[in-house]
């Protein structure tokens, strides 16, 4: 099927989930705005870290960002177990991911370490190649969803920021350039940002071949 390729979907305890929900008839779109949900959250987190010295807000942001995959593998494994696929489930599948996206980045742009105008900027990439792989689809290619700055790598990396700070130092989470420095926030919107800028550029030439 011209799915997205995640291994854990091959994990007892996803398979073991997927029976558990679906024998319970949660809506796989329930699931798909939960997980946006969990990004809000985390992007809120994300946002009070620059206000409020709580180490608790950055393992609530790591904690939502891997919610928001979690629900992203499940809404569609429930869809297939329970046979509620439908046309509907993909506006619930690609729409709350994109609010997702934008609701981390741009709470990680406002973050403690972060940079607003590079927050925006993750944002707009990471839409962007979404926007990429949707529009390779409808011009009759399957989804592109290579990386390597998909989804569940853009998240690792927040993830393992987020996980960092709150288990060090303030004075840890800078890193220094010469005279210069940036927040390990900052640094890490910066790898997102490149890498999403290469996936739009992949993306694109792997469709194009694909559709000659």
């Amino acid at each position: 099927m011209d799915r997205r390729p995640i291994a854990t979907r091959n994990r007892k305890w996803a398979q073991a989930a997927t029976t558990w929900l679906a024998a319970r008839n949660v809506s796989p779109n329930t699931i798909s705005i939960a997980g946006m949900c969990a990004c809000i959250v985390a992007g809120i987190a994300l946002g009070v870290t620059s206000i409020a010295d709580y180490r608790i807000l950055w393992l609530i942001a790591a904690l939502g960002a891997q919610l928001r995959l979690t629900a992203n593998m499940l809404d569609g494994m429930v869809a297939l177990a329970s046979g509620r696929a439908s046309k509907v489930g993909e506006l619930y599948n690609e729409i709350p991911d994109r609010v997702s996206d934008a609701a981390v980045f741009i709470g990680a742009g406002f973050a403690r370490g972060g940079n607003i105008a590079l927050g925006y900027i993750a944002t707009i990439l990471a839409i962007f190649t979404a926007y990429i792989r949707a529009a390779g689809k409808i011009a009759g290619a399957q989804n592109e969803f290579c990386g390597p700055m998909a989804k569940q790598h853009r998240m690792l990396i927040i993830t393992l920021i987020c996980l960092y700070s709150a288990v060090t130092p303030r004075s840890w989470q800078i890193i220094s350039f010469n005279d210069s420095q940036i927040g390990l926030m900052s640094f890490g919107l910066v790898i997102i940002i490149a890498g999403c800028a290469f996936t739009v550029i992949r993306r694109v030439s792997r469709i194009g071949r694909a559709l000659k």
